[in-house]
């Protein structure tokens, strides 16, 4: 039987910090990553009547600046648990990580795939390869516009639907993500929705059904269109700009 104990014993002599001098230690601290957030593409009120400017600078400046704040604190206390080849520590910061991190995530590739209502790039025809990839795989744009509704309001409390795309050249799906989860694996996030109550609240109250039939107003096809011609590292190169 493995012994969780002799695990940690395992790890903390891996460690690759574990040897290293006061100034290495200290430089490396320096080099922690720290992210910050990402400016909106267009102003609050940009995406009203759909969604309210009250909703969009709660949502950005509070919200998303909340998960960005606690990565940092967390990305920086796992770097000190590494350093003091304290494995316990770092478990324990696993949850924190994944939480503030997936929210970071979500929310900078969601500011991206939205877009003021009316625009060119809030109509499907900016999507023409992504439309008729749709049209291949559900029958038509609105029996998938349906689909997709359907499993954002199959949401058992907080979440995220997304449309992907299965690798290079897959196929595309429907799925959920729990809480603030990212899209895992290969898949590249085409679009996603943001189903959590503080995107919707304050505007539709409890009317969540409301909510996601005018989402359809703002998605930003264009985005979803570049998304689905991109691979992976295209769709998360918004990442990179928060850094």
């Amino acid at each position: 039987m493995v012994n969780i104990g002799n695990i940690w014993q395992y790890l903390a002599l891996q460690s690759p910090l574990q040897s290293l001098s006061g100034d290495q230690l200290n430089a490396t601290k320096m080099a922690v990553t720290t992210y910050t957030l990402p400016q909106l593409p267009y102003a609050y009120d940009a995406l009203e009547p759909y969604i309210s400017s009250q909703i969009m600078e709660l949502h950005h400046s509070k919200h998303h600046q909340a998960y960005v704040t606690n990565l940092n604190k967390a990305l920086e206390s796992h770097l000190a648990a590494v350093a003091g080849t304290d494995i316990a520590g770092q478990i324990a910061l696993q949850q924190a990580i994944k939480f503030n991190g997936g929210g970071h995530i979500n929310h900078s590739l969601f500011w991206q795939n939205l877009a003021p209502a009316g625009s060119e790039e809030a109509s499907p025809s900016a999507a023409k390869e992504l439309v008729s990839a749709i049209e291949k795989t559900w029958g038509d744009f609105e029996a998938f516009k349906k689909a997709f509704s359907a499993a954002l309001l199959g949401i058992q409390g907080s979440g995220w639907g997304w449309l992907v795309k299965d690798g290079p050249q897959g196929g595309l799906r429907i799925v959920t993500t729990k809480d603030q989860d990212p899209v895992v694996g290969g898949e590249v996030p085409v679009f996603g929705v943001d189903m959590w109550e503080h995107a919707y609240y304050l505007q539709y109250l409890n009317g969540k059904a409301a909510y996601v039939d005018n989402i359809w107003n703002v998605i930003n096809w264009k985005t979803a269109e570049d998304r689905f011609l991109g691979s992976r590292e295209d769709a998360f190169s918004v990442l990179k700009a928060a850094l």
